[in-house]
């Protein structure tokens, strides 16, 4: 099993390397991925990512976990898995209010919170539908949702298509606006990364296995499970927002 510590560094990197979260270290980062190599330095630059750590602490705490970087936690952040169901509204609702609310509208935070009863996870892709974009930080010059970047930033996936030097084509369905509405697009071949210079962490792609896909990197290998657990999250979080968008 790839240790916690190693599997949140396969979804942070991306958008550490782009410099949108965590340390300025991202060759650090990124060393440790391509060496397959966990010790108190990565888990002190995975404590960095001010977004995504205290979610981990979130659900670790509500799963009595003492380790934040248990495997099974990062799982459920990134992709999803039973933990996520065992955090109650009112820890996510406290979790979100001191983290989020002093930033806010009033208005902005009610409505982000609304759902929580009614089975909003958190995810990492309710964060970024959510949080980033009633924040203000997935917003363009003109003030309107960034749809393209949240597309990027959230965690999705693809289907291996063929292998063309440091990319791979795979068949991924984007996030577009349907009559106003956030949804699934039909899947489309594109592009993404699985090497810089030569180097990365995940190799032997096979035509037809699914890989998750986080800023245009491939991140990981899904399983079947995996697969649907992630597909589970990332439609209920586009259905919750779109009650509030």
């Amino acid at each position: 099993m790839t240790s916690g510590l190693l599997l949140f560094a396969r979804y942070a990197f991306p958008p550490n390397r782009l410099g949108y979260c965590g340390s300025p270290d991202h060759e650090g980062l990124f060393g440790y991925l391509t060496e397959d190599r966990a010790d108190p330095g990565l888990r002190e630059l995975a404590q960095k990512f001010e977004g995504a750590y205290p979610y981990l602490r979130l659900i670790a705490e509500a799963n009595g976990q003492s380790d934040p970087f248990d495997p099974r936690v990062v799982e459920a952040y990134w992709i999803g898995n039973a933990f996520l169901a065992r955090v109650g509204v009112s820890l996510f609702y406290e979790s979100l209010r001191r983290r989020f609310q002093p930033r806010m509208d009033p208005l902005a935070f009610s409505w982000m919170t609304s759902g929580l009863a009614d089975g909003t996870r958190p995810h990492h892709n309710f964060h970024v539908f959510e949080v980033y974009r009633r924040a203000g930080l997935l917003r363009d010059e003109r003030a309107v949702i960034a749809l393209d970047r949240m597309d990027q930033c959230r965690i999705s996936w693809g289907r291996v298509v063929f292998v063309e030097g440091a990319e791979v084509i795979v068949d991924r369905a984007p996030l577009v606006l349907a009559g106003g509405k956030l949804a699934l697009g039909a899947p489309v071949p594109v592009r993404i990364l699985r090497q810089v210079d030569g180097r990365g962490y995940l190799d032997n792609f096979r035509p037809g296995e699914i890989v998750s896909i986080h800023w245009n990197w491939a991140c990981d290998r899904l399983s079947i499970p995996a697969f649907r657990a992630l597909s589970r999250a990332t439609r209920s979080a586009i259905a919750h927002t779109n009650l509030t968008i």
